[in-house]
């Protein structure tokens, strides 16, 4: 069943209003609201926010301890940074290719044997063996320092979205884990809020996708606001003769709370 429609008896009710004035019950909701966690188990350093707080996207919310990952990232970069492997093999590589040259000059003259020509080759070969080694190992220290880099990323936890916090469920000192019952903070999304109406079927194909409405908040909020219908059920609930559908309210200013009972008027 919706979960917005009405009981039985309210239908009359509804079709009474659709009559009249054609305005419909409806209740303002936040856009999203999301139960932030940390995605690893430790100890929470310091909540950088307080309930009522507005935050935008990105914005650090809360951070965890991270004493070994920031040393594993030092770590990382210390060897990302160090040339002296890689200076080394290819002062190598040089010294074997212009043995290597001379072997093969002197192999021409018959000075030196097959023998010691192909192991000034060999050892040329062995050189830049070692060289492309040295880069490899470059490149795997440089992606160790990606690698950490995002691990201790993970002990930042940031806004997914610019909203309100709702509630602080953890504070510093805590152990937070990655259970799912164990939110750290509750945040929500209220620009743009959702409104949700429930109408009677006699209207199902009437009320469009695009259509403007105008959203009357009850007291003492008041006033009246424009909003563009977003979603239209694509099922109607047969127990009550109704449907819902939902619309999109701008609240740029944040003056209208979420979870206000309204009136809806359509154009």
């Amino acid at each position: 069943m919706n979960r917005f429609a009405p009981p039985v008896c309210a239908v009359a009710f509804l079709l009474a209003g659709a009559a009249n004035a054609a305005e419909f019950d409806c209740l303002i909701e936040a856009r999203q609201q999301v139960d932030i966690r940390s995605p690893v188990e430790a100890v929470i350093e310091s909540v950088q926010v307080q309930r009522g707080d507005l935050v935008k996207k990105g914005q650090v919310i809360a951070t965890l301890e991270s004493g070994p990952e920031r040393a594993a990232l030092e770590l990382a970069r210390s060897r990302a940074t160090m040339q002296g492997e890689l200076k080394a093999a290819e002062a190598r590589m040089d010294l074997a290719q212009k043995k290597m040259v001379r072997a093969e000059e002197l192999f021409k003259q018959n000075f030196v044997s097959v023998n010691a020509r192909d192991e000034a080759v060999a050892e040329y070969r062995f050189s830049t063996e070692q060289l492309r080694q040295a880069k490899e190992n470059q490149q795997l220290a440089e992606l160790e320092v990606r690698r950490s880099s995002e691990v201790l990323a993970m002990r930042t936890i940031k806004s997914p979205f610019s909203g309100v916090v709702v509630q602080i469920l953890q504070k510093p000192g805590e152990f937070s884990s990655t259970n799912i019952k164990d939110p750290i903070v509750k945040l929500a999304e209220v620009d743009p809020l959702h409104v949700e109406v429930v109408l009677p079927v006699a209207l199902y194909g009437k009320i469009k996708i695009g259509h403007r409405a105008t959203v009357l908040p009850e007291q003492p909020i008041g006033g009246s606001y424009s909003a563009t219908v977003k979603m239209v059920d694509r099922v109607i609930d047969a127990a009550s003769g109704t449907f819902g559908i939902r619309l999109e309210l701008p609240n740029r200013n944040r003056e209208i709370p979420a979870g206000a009972r309204c009136r809806v008027r359509f154009q």
